[in-house]
């Protein structure tokens, strides 16, 4: 009940769109003052939450102290390996970018415990440059262009000609990295799971608690907590997101949630065949989206690349119905010059385009996002389960 009670705690502090004082975050979960105090101030010491001065107020009574998120406290540190670059940043519990580091570089020409070691190396400096920073690095998340098994298997990585690597083992192999727990995923996965932070995941339900705090206006809301049932007025995301970079991913979000499939192997649309009898792929078929619309096909010219991507992208639409499909990595930054003709192949092959067009974006992280997501991937799992951190963290100083 503890654990639950702190992560509906912080969640109703992190959820806010101000800095709640304790009699607010009381109100907006139920829970009594006295609970809520002994809570805010287990957060507080474990470097989960700090305490703001108020406002100046112009009435009667004391202003109330403010709560918000701590930014020299646990941090992710998001990794992504592709064919032409490496890259690490660090980020805050508060979602804000505190390191960055990108290498440009072809790994395709390296094995994988080569390019893994230079990976963990650029990861070391980014760890050691944020704890210089007051932070303290409470894991880290790998994307990576290809499928991911339990463990960190990476099963295969067609485009940096991967097969069964186990990519945590050769990331521990860094000393500065050897105590740290670290994850793999797909790229656009994390991608995906990144963008829909920053875009948000739940409508602008929220009620007015106690000195104007706004506050979730349940608990179930302020808690994330997906088995508390669908908060009433709450509209959840759904969109597809698609990663342009020398292979194509997609990560599919629905209702607010990550859909991987059942092995975890959803989202391979670069190798949706578009042209069946058109050139072959490095996965053995012929005429797949990547061979028009990945990163060495655009760069070279390729007129097709655009009505390439509509076709694969209104099959998506009429099978899974989703509104939104949101262009990221190598495409975000051209998305004008792609737009037009994308649009044109939606309009012309989705069933129910003219019921509802559907909408077609940027991403917001741009070509970071699948790092970000990475680095949100672990905030997100701190933020979800403050118990687990503050026993870590006592555990660091017996």
């Amino acid at each position: 009940m503890r654990a639950h009670n702190l992560a509906l705690v912080l969640q109703t502090v992190a959820n806010s769109t101000n800095q709640p004082s304790r009699a607010a975050v009381s109100a907006a979960t139920g829970l009594t003052r006295a609970t809520v105090s002994a809570l805010v101030d287990d957060l507080v010491s474990g470097g989960l939450l700090v305490e703001v001065d108020p406002p100046p107020r112009t009435g009667a009574g004391r202003p109330a102290v403010g709560l918000t998120l701590t930014s020299t406290g646990p941090a992710g540190l998001g990794l992504e390996i592709n064919v032409d670059y490496l890259a690490a940043c660090v980020v805050d519990l508060t979602g804000a970018v505190r390191q960055r580091f990108v290498e440009h570089a072809d790994q395709r020409p390296a094995d994988p415990a080569q390019a893994l070691a230079t990976l963990g190396a650029l990861a070391a400096r980014a760890r050691l440059a944020a704890e210089a920073d007051g932070l303290t690095v409470a894991g880290a998340a790998l994307a990576v262009p290809g499928l991911v098994a339990g463990g960190g298997l990476v099963r295969v990585a067609p485009n940096l000609g991967w097969q069964d690597i186990d990519a945590v083992a050769e990331l521990h192999r860094v000393p500065e990295l050897a105590d740290l727990p670290v994850t793999v995923d797909n790229e656009a996965n994390l991608a995906a799971l990144g963008e829909l932070r920053v875009t948000g995941a739940v409508g602008p339900s929220t009620a007015d608690g106690p000195s104007g705090d706004t506050l979730p206006s349940t608990a179930a809301e302020s808690s994330g907590n997906a088995g508390a049932g669908r908060p009433r007025h709450v509209e959840k995301a759904s969109f597809l997101y698609v990663s342009g970079e020398i292979g194509i991913g997609a990560g599919l979000v629905l209702d607010g949630e990550l859909y991987r499939g059942v092995r975890g192997w959803s989202g391979e649309i670069g190798h949706v065949t578009v042209y069946p009898d058109g050139r072959p792929c490095r996965c053995g078929s012929r005429g797949c989206l990547e061979q028009y619309a990945g990163q060495e096909a655009l760069e070279s010219g390729e007129p097709l690349a655009a009505a390439a991507l509509g076709i694969a992208l209104s099959a998506v639409v009429n099978l899974l119905d989703v509104p939104v499909i949101v262009l990221g990595g190598a495409y975000a930054p051209i998305f004008e010059r792609l737009r037009e003709g994308i649009e044109a192949e939606l309009r012309q092959r989705v069933l129910t385009s003219g019921l509802a067009p559907v909408a077609l974006r940027p991403a917001a992280l741009g070509a970071d996002a699948a790092m970000r997501g990475a680095a949100d991937a672990i905030i997100r799992a701190v933020r979800e389960d403050p118990a687990a951190w503050l026993r870590r963290s006592s555990q660091r100083y017996v």
